[in-house]
């Protein structure tokens, strides 16, 4: 009888384990996809406000066409590719949204204008929230990471063919130190 009940003991240990494993990283894995559908959300949020920035810009830039071009052919990348193409998209667009406000000191008027303002604000708030969604998208790519590959729960992450996800990079030219002078 002891030898029966000892085995049924091991069985349901094992079984408890698996369900547990299984489940949280079906979690995690979860976690990953509903952290990557909020960057996604920010960056709609970014494609969306775009026309309405260059369109502003242009009624004061007519002859910055290069520098409006630029943005509108990054925003036409940003809603469309695998998730790593649409964070280089991103990265481009960024870098194209600095020079349009670069163009706002050379013009005044549009420094001043109060769409171009409100435009500017929507936009840097975007800005701090795709940042803090893809800090923690990278964040549920490590945890989730972490736990499909640590012993034994590799075991149930290999059996069930749970895949690992690749967290987002930082373009290398924004890995370099900013030259300040005084």
């Amino acid at each position: 009888m002891l030898p029966t009940i000892i085995v049924i003991a091991i069985v349901l240990i094992l079984a408890i384990f698996l369900i547990t494993s299984y489940n949280r990283l079906i979690k995690l894995r979860n976690w990953v996809q509903e952290a990557w559908s909020q960057i996604d959300v920010q960056l709609k949020r970014r494609h969306d406000l775009i026309p309405n920035l260059v369109n502003t810009v242009k009624g004061y830039a007519e002859h910055e066409r290069e520098t409006l071009e630029s943005v509108v052919e990054a925003r036409s990348q940003l809603v469309n590719g695998s998730p790593q193409e649409r964070i280089d998209a991103d990265n481009q667009i960024e870098g194209a949204l600095k020079s349009i406000f670069a163009l706002s000191e050379s013009y005044p008027d549009l420094k001043a204008n109060e769409n171009f303002l409100n435009l500017q604000e929507e936009l840097s708030t975007t800005e701090n929230k795709v940042a803090y969604s893809r800090q923690l998208y990278n964040k549920s790519v490590a945890e989730y990471n972490i736990k499909r590959q640590s012993f034994p729960t590799n075991l149930m992450a290999s059996m069930f063919n749970f895949e690992g996800e690749e967290p987002l990079s930082i373009p290398e030219e924004e890995r370099e130190v900013p030259d300040v002078s005084f």
